[in-house]
């Protein structure tokens, strides 16, 4: 059984209700999940299942109605506005469809930035390693305009990584990319976490990219209906019919 102190996240009967009276809608239903420490979890749902939501509340981007949300053993709920911040910038990396990247920014600038604005250096070494493994080490001093899709991508991954944070949470990271280049970027995440010990919670609706992850846990109507250990994309697929999506 997993211990605590083995979890990166967890929810803790969740739920999120946007609106009220006849209009409310229950995003979050009532949903406890756990997240290891040190695995690549995916989670897939039809549209409006509440994965989305429940991904932004894990990671401290919006605030549930009721329930928990920890991230390693803190309590998120309990924190004020600062010290959520400083947990989201500390604690926490970000992987978005959009790359969020600043233009005027060289690719290590972008890189090293959250560290710049907390005024930690970089550890060296492990900026090294991070690099190597995304292979970006002749790509540094170009700014995003010079760089494919799929190099601006593999930039945000490595911001992401270059925090060495406790959690990354990764939103439809291989939305905006062809296929070639988004299993490309779903390897090195895949390295991040067995080689450098990193943990991501990934959503994506695309099967072939939730089969590169260790686990896979299916919302629907705000709930956990299923779960599937180092499944294959058919079967993901398959699981992701019988839900209707």
């Amino acid at each position: 059984m997993t211990t605590t102190t083995s979890l990166a996240a967890r929810a803790v009967d969740a739920s999120k209700i946007y609106g009220s009276g006849e209009t409310a809608v229950r995003a979050l239903d009532g949903l406890s999940v756990d997240v290891a420490a040190g695995e690549f979890t995916a989670i897939m749902g039809p549209s409006g299942s509440g994965k989305s939501t429940l991904m932004h509340c894990l990671a401290g981007l919006d605030t549930l109605s009721s329930g928990k949300v920890f991230v390693g053993d803190t309590d998120i709920g309990e924190l004020s506005e600062r010290a959520l911040t400083l947990l989201r910038r500390d604690r926490i990396g970000f992987v978005f469809q959009a790359f969020n990247l600043i233009p005027t920014l060289s690719a290590r600038e972008n890189i090293v930035l959250p560290q710049q604005l907390g005024a930690v250096a970089p550890e060296k070494s492990w900026f090294d390693q991070v690099i190597d493994a995304v292979g970006l080490a002749d790509r540094l001093s170009h700014r995003p305009n010079e760089l494919s899709g799929g190099q601006q991508q593999r930039v945000a991954v490595a911001r992401a990584l270059a925090g060495q944070p406790e959690i990354i949470f990764a939103d439809e990271p291989t939305g905006n990319l062809d296929s070639k280049t988004g299993d490309e970027i779903l390897g090195f995440m895949q390295n991040a976490v067995r080689d450098l010990n990193q943990t991501i919670v990934m959503v994506t609706h695309d099967p072939s990219a939730a089969a590169h992850a260790d686990r896979v846990v299916f919302l629907a109507d705000g709930k956990i209906v299923e779960e599937l250990v180092t499944p294959s994309a058919d079967l993901i697929f398959d699981t992701m019919k019988g839900l209707g999506d």
